[in-house]
């Protein structure tokens, strides 16, 4: 009888420790066969395929688990698509309701499959350490891929806000699949393409996941007025550290909308580099090899006429949106990346149609800076602690 007692007490200690995985999720090969689309989806948007546990740098210390999780979402046509993404939650017991989520829009690495951040982690880990003060503070985190990054078959239609906002949405919904411990109510948060990401999610969040409790938006130096950028590319003759990122925008509009025949407006210089897009991350994008050696004003041809895809970029600005539920945006003001003016006029369009927006800039922070540099950061959990309790 004490040995069954005994052996009772340890199955049910293990039982306790061990991550509330739910049943009917399968789990999934190791490797990058883990990504490949499956033969047969599962019903519904946000319906978690498979799961398996997650290492490599992307792997958020200090949570009481860490799993890499692919997902359905849907694509601009509202076709199934199989994404990508890490769910963490904290150690120890969940509150009643479940752990409250961050679901977390990560910034631009890349288009390659390869780029993908649950593949290889972001560069230098640098959001890593505001994640785990929000793990730390009782909360999950979920970080999408994005749709295209890691699955093979799917290119990422880069900066395309519906694309970026339910594939946001939807890793909520399919961690609360996966993981019986997390709750309804979450928080948007995201930095550059994630923060223009978070601000399409939650004008998406109400009509795409309703049974979700939004309960507040938070954005970093988010993208916004591509364009009005756009439109600005033929004059910059030489500015080349845009560049890869200029040509990452034009590709990703060419995924979205092929009727714009993007490839022929293209310079001759800039068709030979563009595959380079599909294959190689940002940081090489910017060699002198690749389209670092071009300045923006080099990536189409003379007398291309930019009108029709100018006027498609301008769809995806999130300052025409209404995000639902506070926001709380936060800009770096000797940001170089994502130009503070545009940040101004962003949150001016925002308090002109009603949006309960908090802006706050701060001096002397560039790009990085304003997720990783202390102010911005303790203002951030701050926010996030205010709305979800």
């Amino acid at each position: 009888m004490r040995r069954f007692l005994a052996g009772t007490a340890l199955l049910a200690a293990l039982v306790l420790a061990a991550p509330a995985t739910a049943a009917t999720v399968p789990k999934g090969p190791a490797g990058v066969d883990f990504y490949k689309t499956p033969d047969k989806f599962p019903s519904g948007h946000g319906a978690a395929i498979q799961w398996r546990k997650l290492t490599g740098k992307a792997v958020l210390k200090g949570a009481g688990s860490n799993r890499l999780l692919l997902y359905r979402g849907e694509d601009q046509q509202g076709d199934a698509v199989a994404i990508s993404g890490t769910v963490a939650v904290p150690k120890g017991k969940a509150p009643k309701g479940g752990w409250p989520v961050v679901t977390w829009g990560h910034g631009t690495i890349g288009i390659a499959d390869a780029c993908a951040p649950s593949l290889v982690g972001m560069p230098g880990t640098y959001d890593q350490p505001l994640m785990t003060k929000w793990l730390k503070a009782g909360y999950a985190v979920v970080r999408t891929d994005y749709e295209g990054l890691g699955v093979p078959g799917v290119t990422h239609p880069y900066l395309i806000g519906a694309s970026e906002g339910r594939s946001m949405l939807d890793m909520v919904r399919a961690a609360r699949k996966l993981d019986s411990s997390i709750g309804k109510s979450f928080v948007i948060a995201g930095h550059s393409q994630g923060g223009h990401a978070a601000l399409w999610a939650a004008s998406l969040a109400k009509k795409y996941t309703p049974e979700l409790k939004l309960k507040g938006t938070l954005a970093f130096a988010p993208a916004s007025h591509i364009g009005e950028q756009a439109g600005l590319l033929t004059a910059l003759t030489t500015q080349k550290n845009l560049t890869p990122l200029a040509s990452m925008i034009v590709r990703g509009i060419d995924v979205a909308d092929p009727s714009l025949n993007v490839g022929t407006l293209l310079s001759d210089q800039a068709k030979v580099l563009y595959p380079q897009l599909d294959t190689t991350c940002l940081a090489d994008l910017g060699e002198p090899t690749s389209f670092g050696g071009l300045a923006p004003a080099d990536l189409f041809a003379p007398g291309a006429a930019l009108e029709p895809v100018v006027a498609a970029l301008q769809k995806q600005d999130p300052e025409d949106l209404k995000p639902s539920g506070p926001v709380l945006i936060e800009q770096g003001r000797a940001d170089t990346t994502v130009i503070p003016t545009f940040t101004d006029s962003l949150v001016s369009d925002y308090k002109g149609r009603g949006v309960k927006v908090t802006y706050k800039t701060y001096d002397g922070l560039q790009h990085v800076p304003v997720v990783t540099d202390s102010k911005p950061a303790k203002d951030a959990v701050a926010f996030v602690k205010k709305e979800l309790g």
